[in-house]
Protein backbone atom coordinates (compact mmCIF):
# COMPACT_ATOMS: atom_id res chain seq x y z
CA UNK A 1 0.00 0.00 0.00
CA UNK A 2 1.54 3.28 -1.12
CA UNK A 3 1.70 6.15 1.39
CA UNK A 4 0.23 9.58 0.62
CA UNK A 5 3.77 10.96 0.24
CA UNK A 6 4.75 8.24 -2.26
CA UNK A 7 1.61 8.85 -4.31
CA UNK A 8 2.22 12.63 -4.17
CA UNK A 9 5.81 12.21 -5.46
CA UNK A 10 4.60 9.96 -8.28
CA UNK A 11 2.02 12.55 -9.30
CA UNK A 12 4.63 15.35 -9.26
CA UNK A 13 7.06 13.30 -11.37
CA UNK A 14 4.29 12.28 -13.78
CA UNK A 15 3.14 15.89 -14.21
CA UNK A 16 6.66 17.05 -15.04
CA UNK A 17 7.20 14.16 -17.47
CA UNK A 18 3.84 14.00 -19.26
CA UNK A 19 2.54 17.58 -18.97
CA UNK A 20 5.64 19.76 -18.71
CA UNK A 21 7.78 17.79 -21.17
CA UNK A 22 10.74 17.27 -18.81
CA UNK A 23 13.13 14.41 -19.55
CA UNK A 24 13.68 11.71 -16.95
CA UNK A 25 17.27 12.96 -16.57
CA UNK A 26 16.06 16.51 -15.83
CA UNK A 27 13.58 15.25 -13.24
CA UNK A 28 16.29 13.07 -11.66
CA UNK A 29 18.54 16.14 -11.32
CA UNK A 30 15.71 18.15 -9.73
CA UNK A 31 15.09 15.50 -7.07
CA UNK A 32 18.77 14.53 -6.69
CA UNK A 33 18.22 10.85 -7.58
CA UNK A 34 19.36 8.61 -10.46
CA UNK A 35 17.40 8.44 -13.72
CA UNK A 36 16.40 4.76 -13.14
CA UNK A 37 14.65 5.87 -9.92
CA UNK A 38 12.49 8.26 -11.97
CA UNK A 39 11.81 5.55 -14.55
CA UNK A 40 10.70 3.17 -11.79
CA UNK A 41 8.42 5.82 -10.27
CA UNK A 42 6.75 6.41 -13.65
CA UNK A 43 6.27 2.67 -14.18
CA UNK A 44 4.84 2.19 -10.69
CA UNK A 45 2.50 5.12 -11.28
CA UNK A 46 1.14 3.28 -14.32
CA UNK A 47 0.81 -0.03 -12.45
CA UNK A 48 -1.01 1.66 -9.56
CA UNK A 49 -3.45 3.33 -11.96
CA UNK A 50 -2.28 6.80 -11.04
CA UNK A 51 -1.26 7.41 -14.65
CA UNK A 52 -3.28 6.29 -17.64
CA UNK A 53 -3.60 8.76 -20.49
CA UNK A 54 -4.22 11.37 -17.81
CA UNK A 55 -3.16 11.65 -14.17
CA UNK A 56 -5.73 10.00 -11.94
CA UNK A 57 -5.32 10.58 -8.22
CA UNK A 58 -7.05 12.58 -5.51
CA UNK A 59 -3.87 14.58 -4.90
CA UNK A 60 -3.84 15.86 -8.50
CA UNK A 61 -5.64 19.08 -7.59
CA UNK A 62 -3.24 19.91 -4.75
CA UNK A 63 -0.16 19.04 -6.83
CA UNK A 64 -1.47 21.23 -9.65
CA UNK A 65 -1.85 24.11 -7.18
CA UNK A 66 1.68 23.48 -5.91
CA UNK A 67 3.15 23.70 -9.42
CA UNK A 68 1.26 26.91 -10.17
CA UNK A 69 2.41 28.55 -6.93
CA UNK A 70 6.04 27.50 -7.47
CA UNK A 71 5.96 29.22 -10.87
CA UNK A 72 3.96 32.28 -9.75
CA UNK A 73 6.14 33.11 -6.76
CA UNK A 74 9.44 31.47 -7.82
CA UNK A 75 9.52 29.18 -4.78
CA UNK A 76 11.75 26.18 -4.15
CA UNK A 77 8.86 24.00 -2.94
CA UNK A 78 5.16 24.27 -2.15
CA UNK A 79 3.12 21.69 -0.26
CA UNK A 80 -0.65 22.07 -0.37
CA UNK A 81 -2.65 20.17 2.24
CA UNK A 82 -6.27 19.25 1.58
CA UNK A 83 -8.31 20.40 4.60
CA UNK A 84 -11.78 20.59 3.01
CA UNK A 85 -14.48 19.99 5.62
CA UNK A 86 -11.99 20.10 8.52
CA UNK A 87 -12.72 22.12 11.65
CA UNK A 88 -10.14 24.93 12.14
CA UNK A 89 -8.17 23.10 14.86
CA UNK A 90 -8.07 19.88 12.84
CA UNK A 91 -6.94 21.81 9.76
CA UNK A 92 -4.09 23.36 11.75
CA UNK A 93 -3.14 19.95 13.10
CA UNK A 94 -3.09 18.48 9.57
CA UNK A 95 -0.86 21.33 8.44
CA UNK A 96 1.42 20.72 11.43
CA UNK A 97 1.67 17.04 10.56
CA UNK A 98 2.64 17.82 6.96
CA UNK A 99 5.14 20.46 8.11
CA UNK A 100 6.67 17.99 10.58
CA UNK A 101 7.05 15.35 7.86
CA UNK A 102 8.75 17.82 5.49
CA UNK A 103 11.05 19.11 8.23
CA UNK A 104 12.03 15.59 9.33
CA UNK A 105 13.21 14.81 5.78
CA UNK A 106 14.76 18.22 5.17
CA UNK A 107 16.96 18.21 8.33
CA UNK A 108 18.92 15.06 7.40
CA UNK A 109 22.09 17.05 6.61
CA UNK A 110 21.29 20.27 8.47
CA UNK A 111 23.35 21.26 11.49
CA UNK A 112 21.42 24.35 12.66
CA UNK A 113 17.70 25.00 12.63
CA UNK A 114 15.97 28.27 13.51
CA UNK A 115 12.43 28.37 14.89
CA UNK A 116 10.02 31.23 15.42
CA UNK A 117 6.82 31.03 17.49
CA UNK A 118 3.03 30.77 17.26
CA UNK A 119 0.12 28.35 17.16
CA UNK A 120 0.90 26.82 13.74
CA UNK A 121 4.47 26.01 14.78
CA UNK A 122 3.11 24.55 18.01
CA UNK A 123 1.10 22.11 15.85
CA UNK A 124 4.24 21.20 13.92
CA UNK A 125 6.22 20.50 17.09
CA UNK A 126 3.36 18.48 18.60
CA UNK A 127 3.14 16.34 15.45
CA UNK A 128 6.91 15.91 15.06
CA UNK A 129 8.02 12.26 15.50
CA UNK A 130 10.48 11.18 18.17
CA UNK A 131 13.82 10.45 16.47
CA UNK A 132 17.58 10.77 16.88
CA UNK A 133 18.95 13.88 15.18
CA UNK A 134 21.65 14.91 17.61
CA UNK A 135 23.65 16.60 14.84
CA UNK A 136 21.04 19.40 14.64
CA UNK A 137 21.17 22.39 17.01
CA UNK A 138 17.91 24.37 17.37
CA UNK A 139 17.94 28.14 17.83
CA UNK A 140 15.00 30.49 18.55
CA UNK A 141 15.09 33.39 16.07
CA UNK A 142 12.93 35.68 18.22
CA UNK A 143 12.61 36.21 21.97
CA UNK A 144 10.32 33.87 23.85
CA UNK A 145 9.73 34.61 27.51
CA UNK A 146 6.65 35.55 29.50
CA UNK A 147 4.04 34.16 31.85
CA UNK A 148 1.13 33.91 29.39
CA UNK A 149 0.75 31.31 26.61
CA UNK A 150 4.23 29.97 27.34
CA UNK A 151 3.61 26.90 25.15
CA UNK A 152 3.58 29.15 22.05
CA UNK A 153 6.87 30.93 22.79
CA UNK A 154 9.99 30.25 20.75
CA UNK A 155 12.11 29.01 23.67
CA UNK A 156 9.46 26.44 24.64
CA UNK A 157 9.02 25.31 21.04
CA UNK A 158 12.82 25.03 20.60
CA UNK A 159 13.05 22.96 23.80
CA UNK A 160 10.15 20.67 22.87
CA UNK A 161 11.43 20.13 19.33
CA UNK A 162 14.93 19.42 20.66
CA UNK A 163 13.41 16.76 22.93
CA UNK A 164 11.61 15.20 19.97
CA UNK A 165 14.86 15.15 17.98
CA UNK A 166 16.95 14.10 20.98
CA UNK A 167 19.26 17.03 20.37
CA UNK A 168 20.33 20.41 21.78
CA UNK A 169 18.91 23.92 21.64
CA UNK A 170 19.76 27.48 22.65
CA UNK A 171 17.51 29.85 24.63
CA UNK A 172 16.92 33.52 23.92
CA UNK A 173 16.40 34.90 27.43
CA UNK A 174 14.17 37.83 26.47
CA UNK A 175 10.57 38.51 25.45
CA UNK A 176 9.74 38.93 21.77
CA UNK A 177 8.65 42.52 22.42
CA UNK A 178 9.95 44.79 25.20
CA UNK A 179 8.54 48.03 26.60
CA UNK A 180 11.17 50.46 25.39
CA UNK A 181 13.95 50.90 22.86
CA UNK A 182 16.40 51.58 25.70
CA UNK A 183 15.60 48.23 27.33
CA UNK A 184 15.96 46.47 24.00
CA UNK A 185 19.40 47.99 23.39
CA UNK A 186 20.60 46.94 26.83
CA UNK A 187 19.33 43.38 26.39
CA UNK A 188 20.65 42.74 22.88
CA UNK A 189 24.09 43.91 23.99
CA UNK A 190 24.34 41.42 26.83
CA UNK A 191 26.73 38.59 26.08
CA UNK A 192 24.23 35.69 26.20
CA UNK A 193 21.53 37.32 24.06
CA UNK A 194 24.03 38.69 21.53
CA UNK A 195 25.52 35.19 21.18
CA UNK A 196 22.15 33.50 20.51
CA UNK A 197 21.12 36.21 18.02
CA UNK A 198 24.38 35.61 16.17
CA UNK A 199 23.65 31.86 16.18
CA UNK A 200 20.19 32.64 14.77
CA UNK A 201 21.62 34.73 11.93
CA UNK A 202 23.76 31.77 10.87
CA UNK A 203 21.22 28.93 10.87
CA UNK A 204 21.02 26.87 7.68
CA UNK A 205 17.26 26.43 7.80
CA UNK A 206 14.41 28.18 9.61
CA UNK A 207 10.75 27.43 10.11
CA UNK A 208 8.33 30.33 10.65
CA UNK A 209 4.64 31.05 10.93
CA UNK A 210 2.97 34.11 9.51
CA UNK A 211 0.40 36.40 11.11
CA UNK A 212 -2.23 38.94 10.16
CA UNK A 213 -2.23 41.59 12.94
CA UNK A 214 -5.90 42.43 12.40
CA UNK A 215 -7.52 38.99 12.09
CA UNK A 216 -6.94 36.10 14.47
CA UNK A 217 -3.70 37.64 15.72
CA UNK A 218 -1.85 35.57 18.30
CA UNK A 219 0.17 38.68 19.23
CA UNK A 220 -3.06 40.46 20.17
CA UNK A 221 -4.40 37.37 21.97
CA UNK A 222 -1.37 37.06 24.26
CA UNK A 223 -1.24 40.78 25.00
CA UNK A 224 1.67 41.97 22.85
CA UNK A 225 -0.66 44.26 20.86
CA UNK A 226 -3.29 46.61 22.28
CA UNK A 227 -6.01 48.55 20.37
CA UNK A 228 -3.74 51.63 20.03
CA UNK A 229 -0.98 49.46 18.55
CA UNK A 230 -3.42 48.00 16.02
CA UNK A 231 -4.61 51.47 15.00
CA UNK A 232 -1.02 52.61 14.59
CA UNK A 233 -0.10 49.52 12.55
CA UNK A 234 -3.11 49.97 10.29
CA UNK A 235 -2.15 53.60 9.62
CA UNK A 236 1.41 52.53 8.86
CA UNK A 237 0.16 50.02 6.25
CA UNK A 238 0.98 46.76 8.06
CA UNK A 239 -0.48 43.63 6.45
CA UNK A 240 1.39 40.84 8.22
CA UNK A 241 4.23 39.75 10.46
CA UNK A 242 6.90 37.08 10.57
CA UNK A 243 8.61 36.51 13.93
CA UNK A 244 6.85 39.63 15.33
CA UNK A 245 8.30 41.83 12.57
CA UNK A 246 5.62 43.73 10.64
CA UNK A 247 5.74 44.35 6.90
CA UNK A 248 3.67 46.28 4.36
CA UNK A 249 1.73 45.18 1.26
CA UNK A 250 4.87 44.88 -0.88
CA UNK A 251 6.86 43.04 1.78
CA UNK A 252 8.99 45.87 3.14
CA UNK A 253 9.70 45.83 6.88
CA UNK A 254 7.89 48.74 8.53
CA UNK A 255 9.85 51.51 10.16
CA UNK A 256 7.54 51.35 13.16
CA UNK A 257 8.17 51.67 16.92
CA UNK A 258 6.87 48.13 17.52
CA UNK A 259 9.40 46.63 15.09
CA UNK A 260 12.16 48.59 16.79
CA UNK A 261 11.32 46.99 20.16
CA UNK A 262 11.45 43.38 18.95
CA UNK A 263 14.26 41.17 20.21
CA UNK A 264 15.04 38.78 17.39
CA UNK A 265 16.10 38.65 13.77
CA UNK A 266 14.83 41.43 11.54
CA UNK A 267 13.28 40.59 8.16
CA UNK A 268 16.50 41.22 6.27
CA UNK A 269 18.26 38.67 8.53
CA UNK A 270 15.46 36.17 7.83
CA UNK A 271 15.71 36.75 4.08
CA UNK A 272 19.42 35.86 4.23
CA UNK A 273 18.81 32.43 5.81
CA UNK A 274 19.51 29.81 3.07
CA UNK A 275 16.07 28.20 3.37
CA UNK A 276 13.00 29.52 5.18
CA UNK A 277 9.94 27.29 5.47
CA UNK A 278 6.69 29.17 6.02
CA UNK A 279 3.73 27.25 7.45
CA UNK A 280 0.45 29.14 7.29
CA UNK A 281 -3.23 28.35 6.87
CA UNK A 282 -6.34 30.43 6.50
CA UNK A 283 -7.44 32.51 3.53
CA UNK A 284 -7.87 35.50 5.87
CA UNK A 285 -4.06 35.67 5.70
CA UNK A 286 -4.05 35.91 1.89
CA UNK A 287 -2.72 39.48 1.76
CA UNK A 288 -0.14 38.68 4.45
CA UNK A 289 1.15 35.65 2.53
CA UNK A 290 1.35 37.50 -0.79
CA UNK A 291 3.29 40.36 0.79
CA UNK A 292 5.71 37.93 2.49
CA UNK A 293 6.29 36.15 -0.82
CA UNK A 294 6.78 39.45 -2.60
CA UNK A 295 9.33 40.40 0.08
CA UNK A 296 11.25 37.19 -0.66
CA UNK A 297 11.15 35.89 2.92
CA UNK A 298 9.96 32.34 2.16
CA UNK A 299 11.58 29.63 0.05
CA UNK A 300 9.11 26.89 0.93
CA UNK A 301 5.37 27.39 1.53
CA UNK A 302 3.17 24.84 3.30
CA UNK A 303 -0.50 25.84 3.25
CA UNK A 304 -4.07 24.57 2.90
CA UNK A 305 -5.85 24.02 -0.42
CA UNK A 306 -8.38 26.84 -0.05
CA UNK A 307 -5.66 29.41 0.64
CA UNK A 308 -3.55 27.97 -2.20
CA UNK A 309 -6.47 28.28 -4.62
CA UNK A 310 -6.98 31.93 -3.66
CA UNK A 311 -3.27 32.64 -4.03
CA UNK A 312 -3.34 31.17 -7.54
CA UNK A 313 -6.46 33.11 -8.54
CA UNK A 314 -5.57 36.45 -6.95
CA UNK A 315 -4.44 38.92 -9.60
CA UNK A 316 -2.88 41.47 -7.22
CA UNK A 317 0.51 39.77 -7.51
CA UNK A 318 1.67 38.51 -10.90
Amino acid sequence: MLSWEERRLMVKVAMLYYFEGWTQAEIATKYNVSRPVISKLLNTAKKEGIVEIYIKDETFHTVELEQKLIKKFDLKEVIVVSTAGFAPELAKRQLGKTGASYLAKRTKNVKSLGISWGSTLLSLVEEYPYEHKNNVHIVPIVGGMGSEYVHLHSNQLAFNLAQKMNTTCSYLYAPALVDSLDLKERLVNTKDIAHVLEEARNVELAVVGLGNPFKGSTMEKIGYLNPDDLTSLRKAGAVGDISSRFFDAVGNELQHPLNQRVIGLDLEDIRKIPEVIGIVEGSYKLESIEAALQGGYLDVLITDDRTAQELVENQTYK
